[in-house]
């Protein structure tokens, strides 16, 4: 498709533009495109555990899969949910390697426009992929490329329809993690809904009818984009750092690791957690058991209103005093996180005999879990988009989630304890990692806080 850059607006009337919830419409069309793409990337991760420990992994299925053998192998010779709980980690983190790759794509080869375009049809492949037990590993990296060349790019490009000194920066990114939970709430109750009670393979192909929504959505919204998104770095004369850029940027990469260590407790929800719950929670309701992954859509829906609430908040709060920094206010979010690894503890330490865990403590952890993401994951993206040098912007993204691709990876090698541990003493380790990486955010504001405060 050719694009016509003569019809796209110029930056100064994006700024002033309020047609969106008081933000440019172009932030309209990115929020839905990305509640797309999490409905089937969500739907999909949703059902992978599930999946690989309720039938692929198992005799008569693993045989299948094209090249299993020698993959699996480089886990060590571990079998049933240590080997499912592995390979997501290792998807999983994948997943947040590749947007370096994206960026420097965006920067300097396609632009950041053609970029996320080529990671959503890849990515719409993968999940085709899915349906099918040979195509396994091939569907895997299918979706690890896409979005790899998906996610930093659009945030990106969320980031850069705001001018420097626009404070509505942090509430679009807000409204774009809305969006982005929006889709999580319905990809289990359809696309996991499906795969438990239907079939693994229909679920995983309305994962990908729902990526291809949301490429035609973000197509539409081309022309609400700006300009430079089409064009690329290598057009023009390499990006140059200032002196005063790198104090920035080293702070950012100093970030990267504890930022990952801080995530690990959010996301085992989807790895051992939903293994535990579709094990030990009551999920019965009038004499049917509930498919396991609408775990994930009571998660979704608790985020999704928490993300909303905490917004409202701070501009309450914002109008009649001094609003916290972003360091801040990831250092109240590590110690929400503490509070709901220590509900999953409460929930293994009281359970009977014999008995399936009542669901108070699983709604506990998901409310307080979710005021802790809210004060994490936007906010620590918008610090990254509002900190990082503009000529490398894209890329800085990019290194930013490498702080999920550590974390997943701890994720699969830390869920991997789950059937060895005890339950109480697994679920008090992610306290532990939450309350470590608060102490370190609150150290790194003590020393950095004033330098990068803008």
């Amino acid at each position: 498709m050719t694009i016509s850059e003569d019809a796209e607006p110029e930056a100064a009337h994006m700024v002033e533009d309020r047609r969106f919830l008081g933000h440019p419409i172009g932030l309209g069309y990115l929020a839905f495109a990305e509640a797309w793409e999490r409905f089937s990337f969500y739907g999909m991760q949703a059902l992978l555990v599930l999946y690989m420990t309720k039938e692929l992994l198992h005799p008569g299925h693993v045989e299948n899969v094209a090249l299993f053998k020698p993959f699996s192998a480089l886990y060590g010779g571990i079998e049933g949910q240590a080997l499912a709980s592995a390979i997501f980690g290792t998807y999983a983190a994948s997943v947040y390697l590749t947007p370096i790759l994206g960026g420097f794509l965006a920067d300097r080869v396609l632009g950041k426009r053609r970029t996320v375009l080529l990671g959503a049809v890849t990515m719409a492949v993968g999940h085709f992929l899915m349906a099918f037990e040979a195509a396994f590993l091939f569907a895997l990296l299918c979706l690890v490329l896409g979005s790899g060349m998906f996610k930093g790019n659009i945030a990106s490009q969320v980031g850069a329809l705001y001018g420097p000194t626009d404070l509505r920066r942090a509430d679009a990114f807000q409204i774009f993690y809305l969006g982005a939970n929006a889709g999580v709430i319905a990809s289990p109750l359809i696309v996991g809904t499906l795969g438990e009670i239907v079939g693994w393979h229909w679920g995983f192909g309305v994962a990908g009818v729902g990526m291809l929504i949301g490429l035609v959505i973000y197509l539409a919204g081309q022309k609400h984009l700006p300009r430079e998104h089409f064009e690329v770095q290598r057009k023009a004369p390499a990006p140059k750092l200032e002196a005063g850029d790198w104090p920035a940027v080293i702070a950012l990469v100093l970030l990267i690791p504890v930022l990952a260590v801080a995530i690990v407790p959010n996301n085992q929800i989807f790895n051992a957690y939903l293994v535990w719950g579709d094990q030990q929670f009551d999920l019965m309701f009038m004499g049917e058991k509930l498919p396991t992954t609408w775990l994930v859509t009571l998660d979704a829906i608790v985020s999704f209103s928490f993300l909303a609430l905490v917004a409202l908040f701070y501009r309450w709060y914002g109008a009649r005093w001094k609003e916290p920094d972003e360091i801040t206010k990831i250092i109240i979010g590590s110690a929400f996180s503490v509070g709901g690894m220590l509900c999953l503890y409460m929930a293994a330490e009281t359970q009977g005999a014999g008995q399936k865990i009542g669901l108070a403590w699983p709604v506990a952890f998901h409310v307080i879990n979710s005021i802790g993401f809210a004060h994490i994951l936007p906010v620590s993206l918008a610090f990254f988009a509002k900190v990082a040098p503009k000529a490398i912007n894209a890329t800085v993204i990019g290194l930013y989630y490498l702080a999920f691709f550590t974390a997943n990876a701890l994720v699969g090698w830390i869920g991997g304890f789950y059937e060895t541990m005890q339950t109480t003493e697994f679920w008090l380790l992610h306290a532990g990692l939450g309350a470590g990486a608060g102490v370190v955010f609150a150290l790194f504001k003590l020393v950095m806080g004033r330098r990068l405060a803008a």
